[in-house]
């Protein structure tokens, strides 16, 4: 269906569309002659036909394409060129040694509408205001990490329990879902002190929202790809369903913010992200003016990311355990030495559990929970690798095939979490072969928040339980389909049975 509608829009715009291209040549001809290798395009369109017709994921297609081109591929996606990273030795020259030349956004649709047009960290260009808004995120949202340590260990606590009344009659307990339902609770209580399965009606408002946003954000957009044709856009009703869902999200927002200045509400001891980022705009003396827009662009980044990712790591370890059973009692094996009888995994002794932080590396390599990373845009004509990139070229860092690079893993495709031990890579930034989070001016700042709720959940759940597969499955049966998405969530939930073990 997509694919007929694309190209009867196609066919009624080629004369228009065959004018635009010959301009557009003869105002470029000549100045890229050394382009990065790529797969042969078709007039127009470039390479966007293999995009929506191919049947696999975004880093899956891409990367099966780098396999034959190398790891400094070159696309078109319509009138936007685009390169795509596949190798940790270019991963390195784009977020290191050309970090400057490869740092910024590109204007995308979707994106721009549910920042705010670009007022929030993630898809800000590269400019003073995102080094100002950085600098107060940094300084006084994601240093709080400690702060909401009770938070965190609360939440796991009350998955525990609830795990523990449905293991006592050996019900099959949806992982999947309980472990989204615990992150996005952390992310509701830390951001505007509400607990996520307080009022099913707002439970339910909070899960439709984020699914939504983020559907919108992976779909196609003709104006992010012909920004002459954005009338297509209204014509498909992507426009109307992407208005739709901004209004409900900002009303969702502005909403919490009223009940924040509300003078006659109780004030908590404990400032939630609302709070603070409403301090810093009455107090703070800053280089602009923060408005509540920018705000909501801020809350949107923590709401989005800061649910999604965490939950998604968490069933990406446990699944990738289930299938290697000996990596499995290994690591229960380490937390259980550890904890013994004290009935609970706290983030202070978290931080001993040696093979439990390389199964999560291992994990990181062989399943980032955003494959593509953000991408990115270049700010101007640079050389990498002996090729030449255009000024404004959409960049892809495939994190999901850097994870594979042979030059950089040995036995790459094995889940082997022993290939940490004894290691100093690590995936704060530093180590080009392994990072889900970025590097560079652009890594992710709120790593330390997501990461504390992931250690702190498996943890406890491999303490705390015995898994074992349904009575109908084998090992065989765990699959790595995934959802196609900014974030890859697991297609299929992964639904357990659990023994409990320690009280």
């Amino acid at each position: 269906m997509a694919i007929a509608l694309f190209m009867s829009i196609f066919l009624l715009a080629l004369p228009f569309l065959l004018f635009v291209l010959l301009k557009h040549r003869a105002s470029n001809n000549g100045s890229f002659n050394h382009l990065p290798p790529g797969p042969p395009s078709l007039p127009f369109i470039g390479h966007l036909h293999l995009l929506v017709s191919d049947n696999s994921v975004p880093h899956l297609f891409l990367y099966k394409l780098s396999q034959k081109y190398g790891p400094l591929m070159f696309l078109r996606f319509g009138f936007r060129p685009t390169l795509v990273v596949s190798s940790a030795k270019m991963a390195e020259e784009v977020m290191k040694t050309h970090d400057l030349d490869f740092c910024s956004r590109p204007n995308l649709c979707a994106a721009g509408k549910f920042s705010y047009n670009a007022s929030d960290l993630s898809y800000s260009p590269y400019n003073d205001y995102w080094r100002e808004m950085r600098k107060i995120c940094v300084v006084h949202l994601f240093s709080r990490v400690k702060t909401y340590r009770p938070t965190r260990e609360d939440e796991v606590s009350r998955l525990i329990e609830k795990i523990c009344q449905l293991s006592v009659d050996s019900k099959p307990i949806n992982l999947s879902e309980a472990v989204m339902c615990l992150s996005n609770s952390i992310i509701c209580r830390i951001g505007f002190r509400k607990r996520y399965d307080d009022e099913g009606a707002e439970k339910s408002r909070f899960s439709r929202l984020l699914k939504e946003s983020e559907a919108l954000f992976s779909n196609l957009s003709f104006s992010d790809y012909f920004p002459f044709m954005g009338w297509v856009d209204r014509f498909t009703g992507f426009l109307s369903r992407l208005e739709k869902a901004f209004k409900e999200v900002d009303t969702f927002i502005q909403e919490l913010i009223d009940e924040h200045l509300d003078p006659n509400k109780l004030k908590s001891e404990q400032e939630d992200i609302v709070d603070v980022l409403l301090r810093i705009k009455t107090n703070l003396d800053l280089p602009f003016d923060l408005t509540i827009d920018h705000i909501k662009a801020i809350l949107m980044d923590v709401f989005i990311a800061g649910t999604d990712t965490s939950a998604a790591t968490v069933i990406w370890v446990m699944n990738f355990l289930m299938k290697n059973p000996k990596c499995l009692k290994k690591t229960q094996a380490e937390v259980r030495d550890l904890i013994r009888e004290k009935g609970f995994v706290s983030e202070d002794e978290v931080q001993n559990l040696t093979y439990l932080k390389a199964v999560i590396k291992e994990t990181f390599r062989l399943q980032a929970t955003v494959p593509l990373l953000v991408p990115r845009e270049t700010l101007r004509k640079c050389s990498i690798g002996g090729y030449e990139v255009p000024t404004k070229t959409l960049v892809f860092v495939n994190a999901w095939a850097i994870g594979r690079d042979p030059e950089a893993w040995e036995n790459p495709e094995e889940f082997c979490p022993e290939r940490f031990i004894g290691s100093s890579i690590d995936y704060k930034g530093l180590n080009f072969e392994l990072i889900p989070f970025g590097a560079g001016r652009r890594v992710c700042p709120g790593m330390r928040m997501g990461i504390a709720v992931v250690e702190l959940a498996l943890a406890n759940l491999l303490y705390k339980f015995d898994w074992e597969m349904l009575p109908e499955m084998n090992k065989e049966d765990i699959d790595f389909d995934v959802v196609p998405g900014l974030t890859t969530h697991k297609k299929n939930d992964l639904i357990l049975t659990a023994k409990k073990i320690h009280d």
